[in-house]
């Protein structure tokens, strides 16, 4: 059984500006007589090294630091090697050991690292989850033989995760998929005050991401003075995307009646004022305010979609099943684009409200889905073939 022991890969602490220049000027003549110019003696000493020294976000480093955590623990538990008893063939064994990592590295629950429950994975890798780690494990690699830490990298010689090209948006949901989402989580049994918050804090999640496109981190980095109306009769969402770049999204009356049936469940009147920072997406279990994390918001929008997949079979509706099994919360962000794009919405309205920096991005949602090409190329004429 592997073990799944805690690595400290924040990143340290900056040096004092006369300690940086030392340390600089040894890092030359170090050079000059071919030795390393890092301080690392070891490979999570390294890899704490080479995190601190990009200008990361924080959202960043800690997709770094996750991904860096499974491979220095795959190293230790299954090649039993450091970062200098690395071939090619363990690279590429670790490229296809995330395609689809062992019942024992793998846990649905998402437990703090420092407890035994903590499992490194949720579950398989796409191929562009495979190819971003990757991409961080070759920087690590790349990084040690900069500094000399290795005096040769064989990630050089591994070739990258191919991702699946084009343009094509394919993570979508339809509006009757998402209604049965709506439904399972309108349908949830709620005999306590906690699961009454639940249930109305995940239905106004779920109303928010497929009505607004925002991203995970905007929403749930919100707060509830954040959905304000200048008194016009529109209403806002001011978020903080990409970039540290603010955004305000058009809220829907739909959203802002669960907004309103969310804040009456947690004890709160119906609207915030503007000036209000108390968090808006809140933990269901505490009778304070405290803001839920990235992961647990989407790992509650799974359980909604789980509920909705079940409750589309049982009507029947397998293709609304199947999209929702799969679903992530980042579908509704595609979908909403989807829906608009397709609706006629101007592509430079979308583009300011997905927070795209270039227009492109924005262009991939301008498509028809499959089923409606599929019904438009049929039903526009007769056939090429004879009998058709």
């Amino acid at each position: 059984m592997p073990r799944f022991l805690p690595i400290d890969l924040d990143p340290p602490e900056k040096d004092p500006p006369q300690r940086a220049a030392a340390s600089a000027r040894a890092g030359v003549f170090r050079g000059i007589a071919d030795e390393p110019v890092t301080d690392a003696k070891t490979d999570a000493e390294l890899a704490r090294e080479y995190i601190g020294q990009g200008e990361l976000s924080p959202k960043s480093i800690a997709n770094t630091q996750k991904e860096l955590y499974r491979f220095l623990t795959w190293c230790r538990e299954e090649a039993r090697k450091t970062f200098r008893g690395l071939s090619v063939a363990d690279l590429n064994a670790y490229k296809e050991f995330i395609r689809n990592p062992p019942p024992e590295w793998v846990s649905a629950t998402k437990w703090p690292r420092n407890d035994p429950r903590y499992r490194p994975f949720s579950g398989p890798l796409s191929d562009a989850s495979r190819r971003q780690a990757m991409i961080a494990v070759k920087g690590l690699l790349g990084y040690a033989e900069q500094t000399g830490y290795l005096r040769r990298n064989p990630a050089r010689l591994v070739r990258n995760v191919r991702a699946a090209g084009g343009s094509r948006i394919t993570r979508y949901l339809s509006p009757q998929a998402i209604g049965h989402a709506l439904e399972a989580v309108g349908q949830r049994v709620a005999n306590t005050p906690a699961m009454v918050r639940q249930r109305e804090r995940d239905r106004f999640l779920l109303i928010a991401f497929a009505q607004t496109g925002a991203r995970l981190n905007e929403i749930v980095g919100a707060s509830m003075g954040a959905i304000y109306s200048e008194g016009d009769g529109r209403w806002w969402l001011d978020v903080m995307g990409k970039g540290a770049k603010p955004r305000r999204l058009p809220v829907p009356p739909a959203m802002l009646a669960a907004f309103r049936d969310y804040r009456l469940a947690f004890g709160l009147l119906p609207q915030a004022s503007r000036a209000d920072r108390t968090p808006l997406v809140l933990s269901s279990r505490r009778e304070e305010a405290v803001r839920i994390t990235d992961e647990a918001a989407s790992e509650a929008l799974k359980a909604v979609f789980g509920a909705g997949a079940d409750l589309a079979a049982a009507q029947g509706d397998g293709d609304s099943a199947s999209a929702l099994r799969q679903a992530s919360t980042h579908w509704l962000r595609h979908s909403m684009l989807t829906n608009h794009a397709n609706s006629g919405v101007q592509l430079k309205t979308l583009q300011d409200t997905a927070g795209h920096a270039n227009i492109a991005t924005t262009a991939a949602y301008l498509h028809k889905r499959d089923h409606e090409r599929h019904d438009e190329i049929l039903g526009s004429g007769p056939g090429l073939v004879p009998g058709d």
